[in-house]
């Protein structure tokens, strides 16, 4: 339901800024190659640039009549390599017109003009082709990517020191409860301080959304819809707390109150189950809003966004819509635990290589903030395992 949503929702505003600045945010324009890329056949090793049939018979002794550096300057560069002779280059230099393959320096010995080739190599081997990555006008970026590292390199790469970028949606985060406290307070024998906002502010910061954190929302009707209204003027209302069963548990009583249109009131998953996602209009100029409403507890907080909130906002960010990746793991030790909720443990991945593995974290619950800051993923076990063994390959969602 969440993924349909997000195919709906528009992204923001657009505006244009530096390279750097568009890292970790999504693209609002195609970026295409100013040129072939290469823009000539490039050598992959050091060695010597040669014609692959004069190393038939070995060893092939052949003259060296120049030398290419990556950036060397077109005069520098010999013509023409014909047969019997060779040209000492370096890993990037172009490759000269004639030769068809670079002999690896491993494999050659240099006496004064000439060298020595020990090894056969193949037409093309060690050269990446003019245009082999990209020809010109090609597309190398397109709306809706997300701008990673290699992404803004490749953008440099083409010249674009400036880039449209789509505008961060703004996320209101309301966190409900009589029993929360601000996070400089001293809180009460019964009050627990505010956590919530700031693991939710963290998430949608990642999740390339502008967190807006509000004051704490009392467990009293007038104060509550106050505070959701106030949140509704955003792109994004997130609450926790407020969403279970019990007598104080008002969001959805006021958002219902607000005619609130409700996709879904809950998931069978653990930790999770309460969690509520559904829009609300409250104005005539602006469109509806959508809203999460989060269970309290924070490890399910956290869950439930990376889960349902997560997608929302990346789509309203500007992202191409992407489902949730779940690599497989080995389990370490075995785990037991009920069926009938898919439930998201947190868990540790540790090992190098094909010697990962994963086992569940010491926790407390959905309440265990600590055992949740040492686990850096979750393992998913569906609902109908109640036992794991060992050595088995379980899903993980990693953090």
């Amino acid at each position: 339901m969440v993924e349909e949503q997000a195919a709906l929702v528009g992204a923001r505003g657009v505006e244009t800024v530096g390279l750097l600045e568009a890292a970790g945010r999504i693209l609002a324009e195609p970026v295409l190659a100013d040129r072939d890329i290469p823009p000539f056949p490039r050598a992959t090793r050091d060695g010597y640039a040669v014609r692959a049939a004069d190393l038939q018979e070995l060893p092939a002794s052949l003259e060296v009549i120049g030398e290419i550096r990556a950036g060397e300057s077109v005069s520098a560069i010999p013509s023409e390599v014909v047969s019997g002779q060779a040209v000492s280059i370096m890993t990037g230099a172009p490759v000269p017109h004639g030769a068809d393959a670079v002999a690896m320096v491993e494999y050659t010995s240099r006496t004064d003009a000439r060298v020595e080739v020990s090894r056969k190599v193949a037409a093309g081997e060690n050269i990446v082709p003019r245009g082999a990555e990209a020809r010109e006008g090609a597309l190398l970026l397109d709306r809706g990517a997300f701008l990673s590292e290699s992404a803004i390199a490749l953008a440099a790469s083409v010249g674009k020191s400036r880039l449209k970028v789509f505008q961060r949606p703004q996320v209101a985060i309301l966190t409900t409860g009589d029993e929360i406290v601000d996070v400089d307070m001293a809180p009460g024998p019964t009050q627990i301080r505010n956590s919530n906002s700031y693991s939710l502010a963290a998430q949608v910061s990642r999740a390339g959304g502008e967190p807006k954190v509000l004051p704490i929302a009392p467990d009293e009707a007038k104060g509550l819809r106050k505070l959701i209204e106030q949140g509704l003027q955003s792109d994004l209302l997130l609450m926790t707390g407020g969403v279970s069963m019990g007598r104080y548990d008002l969001v959805e009583q006021v958002l219902s109150e607000l005619s609130a249109e409700f996709f879904f009131t809950g998931a069978k998953i653990q930790p999770g189950r309460p969690v509520v996602f559904g829009r609300c209009r409250l104005w005539t100029d602006i469109g509806s809003t959508y809203f999460f409403g989060l269970p309290g507890n924070p490890v399910s907080t956290m869950v439930t966004f990376e889960l349902f909130a997560k997608p929302l906002i990346q789509a309203m960010a500007g992202q191409a819509i992407q489902k949730l990746t779940f690599p497989h793991v080995r389990l370490k030790k075995e785990i037991r635990t009920k069926t009938g909720l898919k439930r998201f443990l947190p868990a540790m991945l540790s090992g190098e290589f094909e010697n990962a593995e994963v086992e569940l974290v010491s926790w407390q619950g959905s309440g265990d903030i600590a055992a949740t800051a040492r686990a850096n993923c979750y393992i998913v076990i569906p609902a109908d395992r109640e036992a794991i063994a060992a050595g088995g390959w379980v899903p993980v969602l990693m953090r």
